[in-house]
């Protein structure tokens, strides 16, 4: 077809078609999972190989999908133009390029469709012969469930996972729990490709450039990789990216599973049932006093059901917090408790109030260490089943990136953001579920979600 392959991309290529002696895929069971840096020519490899099956297959249905809807136009832009080749054009039938209908058709009946997870591509096909999923350090329990189902009808299925090590805030546990379940060995049935440097590698060494990407440097250039480190920035995120490292620590560190998260959001139904009860505001500013971010819990009157949580607010606190003084002034009288912590504006909310006539007895202002049983009460609810929440987009994505940091010697822990994000309303939501768990005061009247 005439797109040659280096002897490494071969080698791939042929573990992951390889085939047992009944004829199917050695890996048709578990899938082909492969960890990559950036720069290796994955795209293109791979491009290759589902070009050469959908060619030799008639009636053949590939899914190619990306979580980002930019990187899946990249890649179908790549695959349009390989298609254009001249070994490659006469099997091609036709290439749609509308928005949301991207595919690459061949002669014989088989296509190539081309979609962006986060916008649902990949739910309601029939039978699926391969499915190709890109960046899986994004890939959840969900989408899987969502995609993967379908090459069961196929007579030999075969589902091909590959991405960069993830970040710690990414949703990565389908990718991670494949590379630990084939590196402990009892793994028949996955093919685990990993190309990587060595775990302490020195990031500036280019032989560990070269056992990471062993395109380097005959087809990706040390321009290339030079500019991929500038455009990374810190040396942590160029040592997972570009040189294929895993960081297991703070893999280890992550705070909640994506999907044990998932799992807890309420239905419309099950909120307005347990939201009878007692209610409770946290407030929550961050250490340098930067932010400020509101939640709120209900304690349902009916003790078999499950508490519920909801963000409120989270703002800048350069613009000053009346706001937030005339917020908690207005319901104060319907509240169980408000619970403020943080190390800075706490004094000067609880004086506001206490000027606008709040109770001090409504006022909770927890201690070091009813913080650190705050988590892990949150932690436990989590995993147990003992809260439910609303499916709030920005406090979903702050609660699966949070990080867990020590507090104390006494096993103690708190949450901690990834690089450049916040956990400034999950501390919140923390802070109003512990108080609506501690307290015992009941306000006058039937309480509403906020």
């Amino acid at each position: 077809m005439g797109t040659p392959l280096d002897r490494w991309q071969q080698g791939l290529c042929q573990a992951i078609l390889a085939k047992r002696e009944n004829g199917m895929y050695a890996c048709g069971i578990g899938g082909a999972v492969v960890s990559i840096p950036r720069q290796v020519g994955k795209t293109y490899t791979i491009g290759v190989l589902i070009f050469a099956l959908c060619a030799m297959n008639p009636d053949m249905l590939v899914l190619w999908s990306a979580h980002r809807a930019r990187t899946h136009q990249e890649t179908f832009k790549s695959m349009d133009t390989m298609s254009k080749r001249s070994g490659v054009a006469p099997y091609i039938k036709r290439v749609l390029t509308g928005a949301g209908t991207e595919a690459v058709e061949f002669s014989n009946g088989s296509r190539v469709l081309f979609g962006a997870r986060e916008n649902g591509f990949g739910r309601g096909f029939a039978k699926v012969d391969v499915l190709v999923l890109d960046e899986a350090q994004i890939l959840t329990e969900k989408a899987m469930e969502d995609m993967v189902p379908a090459t069961n009808a196929a007579p030999n299925g075969l589902v091909l996972m590959m991405g960069t090590p993830p970040r710690p805030g990414d949703p990565g546990e389908v990718f991670t729990s494949r590379r630990v379940d084939a590196l402990s060995g009892d793994d028949t049935d996955t093919l685990y490709v990993e190309f990587s440097a060595d775990k302490r590698a020195n990031p500036d060494d280019r032989e560990q450039w070269k056992k990471a990407n062993p395109s380097f440097p005959g087809r990706t250039t040390e321009t290339a990789i030079l500019r991929v480190k500038k455009l990374l920035g810190s040396v942590e995120s160029f040592l997972r990216e570009a040189l294929g490292i895993w960081d297991e620590e703070q893999l280890g560190k992550k705070a909640v599973q994506s999907e044990v998260w998932a799992a807890r959001r309420g239905s419309s139904d099950q909120v307005e049932l347990a939201s009878e009860g007692r209610r409770v505001v946290g407030v929550r500013f961050t250490p340098d006093g930067s932010t400020v971010a509101v939640a709120g819990a209900v304690k349902p009157d009916d003790e078999s059901l499950p508490f519920v949580v909801e963000a409120i607010d989270q703002r800048s606190t350069s613009g000053g917090t009346q706001w937030l003084v005339d917020f908690l002034v207005e319901r104060h009288t319907d509240l169980a408790q408000i619970v403020i912590d943080g190390k800075s504006g706490v004094g000067y909310l609880v004086n506001a109030l206490r000027a606008e006539g709040v109770s001090a007895k409504t006022i909770l202002t927890p201690t070091t260490d009813d913080v650190t049983a705050a988590h892990s009460m949150m932690e436990a609810a989590i995993r147990d089943g003992g809260l439910i929440h609303t499916g709030q987009e920005a406090l979903d994505g702050q609660v699966v990136a949070a990080l867990k940091r020590k507090i104390g010697t006494a096993g103690g822990f708190g949450w901690e953001a990834p690089d450049g994000g916040s956990v400034a309303s999950f501390e919140a939501v923390t802070i109003a579920h512990w108080g609506a768990r501690v307290t015992r005061r009941r306000p006058g009247r039937k309480a509403v979600m906020l």
